[in-house]
Parts: structure tokens; sequence; C-alpha cells
């Protein structure tokens, strides 16, 4: 079964979004992240920061693309919320760490941190529905 067809025979919250929506949204968020991101990078490469605040951007970035193949490849929900969780997580993290260096950079992850949040939500209650 291709992944539109499985996706769309599960059941889904009233508040689950179109799908259209996702790619508008990621789009304007991984803009948001190549941006923040690679700012802490370039710190971390200049020895401005150290290594201990982006490991959490790492982690994240790393949670973050996995999602997608456990939600859709292996299509298993139980993982994929995990991941979700973990990737809610690392946000935390990565906004305390870099909050003593650069204030901007936490200002710039409130859009993801919101959308992820909403998509947690989202993630465990259709395993919650499915499983």
């Amino acid at each position: 079964m291709d992944t539109y067809t499985w996706y769309q025979t599960l059941e889904k919250p009233f508040f689950a979004p179109p799908a259209w929506i996702f790619g508008p949204v990621w789009s304007i968020l991984y803009l948001i992240i190549f941006l923040s991101f690679g700012f802490v990078f370039w710190k971390v490469i200049q020895k401005k920061l150290p290594f201990s605040v982006a490991l959490p951007f790492v982690l994240n970035l790393i949670f973050n693309f996995s999602f997608t193949p456990l939600q859709f490849g292996l299509q298993n929900l139980l993982l994929a919320s995990l991941d979700i969780l973990l990737l809610l997580g690392t946000i935390f993290w990565m906004m305390k760490a870099v909050c003593p260096y650069y204030r901007w950079v936490i200002y710039a992850q409130i859009p993801y941190l919101a959308w992820v949040s909403f998509a947690t939500i989202l993630q465990l209650t259709i395993m919650g529905m499915n499983i």
C-alpha cells in the first residue's frame, strides 16, 4: 500500500489539518531552521559557542529527518510517536542551551515549537485511534 493510501485509511481526530497544509508550513519552518541552526553551527565552528550548545540542534535534525521514514516508510505509528516526542524534547533543550548566548535564536524557534507541539498532539492522537 502506498504512503498516501495508507495515511488516508487511518482514523484521524477532528482537528487534523488537510494534507496540503504540511508542505507550506514545513517550507517556512525549514527556512527558519536553516538560518537559525546554521548560525549556531557557524558559531561553534568559529569557537564562539561550545559544542554542547549545538548538540541538541544536531539531535533535533536527526529526529526531524527520521520522522518521515518512520511514519510513512515503515508505517510505524509507535516509532514515529517516540521520535516526535524526542523531537519536541530537543526543541526545549536547544532553546535552553542557546539562551545565555543568542536569544534571537530562541525567538526564531517559537513557530517550530508551536508546530511540533501541535504535531505531537496530532501524532499521539492518531496513534491512539489506530493501535
